[in-house]
C-alpha cells in the first residue's frame, strides 16, 4: 500500500510507543498547568486576605502631621531598640455598635489610656495605666474644626476630647518625658468584636455582679465574658471593688492579663482559622500612626511579643493619690513617679507585685555593677500569668 504520495504508509503509534508518550507529555503539561493556576489561586487568596486586613486599619495621618509639627519638642529616645506605644480606649459614640454606651454624649474622651514600654531585645514588656482623672498640663493641640486650643491643667482624658490622639501622645510625652514611637486607637465596638474573636475570656468574681449601669449580671466564681460581657467588666464602677478609678484600673490591667493568656494558651497566633477573625475584628477596631498601618507594621510589632514570658509582661498604674484640692481627681505620687518614668526611659527593669500600696514602690536587690546590687524598685501591679482565682 502507498499513500496518496505514491509513499509507503509509517509505523503506526502501537508500533512505536509515541502515543502514549504523547499522552503522558500532554498529562505532565495539564498537571503543571493545573498546580500553576491552583499556587496563583492560593497566592491571590492569600494577597486578597492580606490585602483586606491591611485595608481594616485607618491611619491617623492627621496626628502624624500635627506631631511632625511639633518634632523639636518631643522627648529624644534614649534606648536603641526599646519602643514606646501609647493605647488609647476610646469612649465615642460615633460608629456602629457604639450608640448604645451613652446617648446624648457628644465628642470623645480616653476612657482608658495605657503607655505600653517595650524592652530592646524584647525581655519583657511594662503597660502603665495612666489614669482618666489624673491632673496634668495639657499644651495648646489642634481641634477637629482647625482651631487651636490654649495650655490648660486639666484631668488626662481631656486631651483626646480637644485634640484626639496627637494631643494625647504630646500630653503623655510631657507628662512622662518619654518618647512615644506608635500609638493605637480602638473603641468599644471593637473591643467587643475582639474578645469574641478568641470565642470570650475567663475571669474569676470573688461576688456575683448586678450593675445596671454596666448591663452586667454575673454569678461568682470562673465566667467566661463574652465581648459586651467584657466592656462592661472592664468599665463598672459602681459594683465592683469599692468604686475607685484605681480598682477599675487594676481590673483592666487583670483583664488584659488573661486575654493575653487566652490568645497565647489557645496557640491562637499558630492557628490560622482562630488567627483570621481575631486579625479581622483587631484591624477593623484600630486607628494607628501610618507606619503601624498595615498588616506588616502590626506583625512586626506582634512578633517582638509572641515570645515574651507572660510573667515578664508587667501592668501597674502610674503612682497616684487624690488630688488635693478635689478627691475626684488624682495627681501623681513623688519622687516614685518620676522613677518609674526615668526606669522606661532608660529602659531599666521594673518589678510588681500584688502586696504594695497604689503609689508606694517597694525595693528590692536585683543583679547590680561593679559596686554591688542595685535597688529595683517594685510597684503594685499584676503580671499577665497572675489572673487566676485565689
Amino acid at each position: 500500500m502507498t499513500d496518496t504520495a505514491g509513499r509507503p504508509p509509517g509505523p503506526g503509534p502501537s508500533a512505536t510507543g509515541n502515543g502514549p508518550r504523547r499522552r503522558r507529555r500532554r498529562l505532565l503539561r495539564n498537571s503543571a498547568l493545573a498546580a500553576a493556576v491552583l499556587l496563583l489561586a492560593a497566592a491571590g487568596a492569600g494577597w486578597a486576605v492580606y490585602a483586606r486586613l491591611s485595608a481594616n486599619i485607618t491611619a491617623d495621618e492627621a496626628a502624624a502631621a500635627e506631631l511632625a509639627r511639633y518634632e523639636r519638642e518631643r522627648p529624644t529616645a534614649l534606648v536603641r531598640g526599646a519602643q514606646n506605644i501609647l493605647l488609647i480606649g476610646s469612649d465615642t459614640r460615633a460608629g456602629d455598635g457604639n450608640q448604645a454606651y451613652g446617648k446624648g454624649i457628644r465628642g470623645e474622651r480616653s476612657d482608658t489610656t495605657i503607655l505600653l514600654h517595650l524592652a530592646a531585645g524584647r525581655a519583657g514588656a511594662t503597660a502603665v495605666s495612666l489614669p482618666r482623672d489624673l491632673m496634668v498640663d495639657i499644651p495648646s493641640c489642634r481641634r477637629a474644626d482647625g482651631r487651636r486650643s490654649d495650655p490648660v491643667f486639666a484631668m488626662f482624658n481631656h486631651a483626646f476630647e480637644v485634640g484626639g490622639s496627637a494631643c494625647t501622645v504630646r500630653t503623655a510625652e510631657l507628662l512622662t518625658g518619654i518618647r512615644i514611637d506608635h500609638h493605637l486607637v480602638v473603641d468599644f465596638s471593637g473591643f467587643k468584636e475582639m474578645v469574641d474573636a478568641v470565642d470570650g475570656v475567663r475571669v474569676c468574681l470573688k461576688e456575683p455582679v448586678d450593675d445596671k449601669a454596666a448591663k452586667l449580671r454575673l454569678p461568682a466564681g470562673k465566667v467566661t465574658l463574652d465581648g459586651e460581657q467584657a466592656l462592661g467588666y472592664v468599665r463598672a464602677r459602681k459594683s465592683l471593688g469599692n468604686g475607685s478609678d484605681t480598682e477599675r484600673m487594676d481590673r483592666q490591667q487583670r483583664f488584659l492579663g488573661a486575654l493575653v493568656d487566652k490568645v497565647r494558651g489557645d496557640d491562637v497566633l499558630l492557628n490560622p482559622v482562630k488567627l483570621y477573625p481575631l486579625l479581622d475584628a483587631a484591624t477593623s477596631a484600630l486607628t494607628t500612626d501610618p507606619e503601624l498601618a498595615s498588616l506588616r507594621g502590626l506583625y512586626q510589632l506582634a512578633r517582638g511579643l509572641r515570645d515574651i514570658p507572660t510573667a515578664q509582661v508587667r501592668f501597674l498604674t502610674v503612682p497616684r493619690k487624690s488630688y488635693v484640692y478635689d478627691a475626684n481627681r488624682d495627681q501623681l505620687v513623688e519622687p516614685e513617679a518620676e522613677e518609674l518614668f526615668a526606669r522606661l526611659r532608660a529602659d531599666q527593669p521594673v518589678a510588681v507585685s500584688r502586696e504594695n500600696s497604689p503609689g508606694v514602690p517597694r525595693r528590692d536587690t536585683g543583679a547590680g555593677g561593679p559596686d554591688g546590687p542595685s535597688p529595683v524598685p517594685t510597684f503594685r501591679g499584676y503580671t499577665a500569668s497572675e489572673h487566676t482565682c485565689e
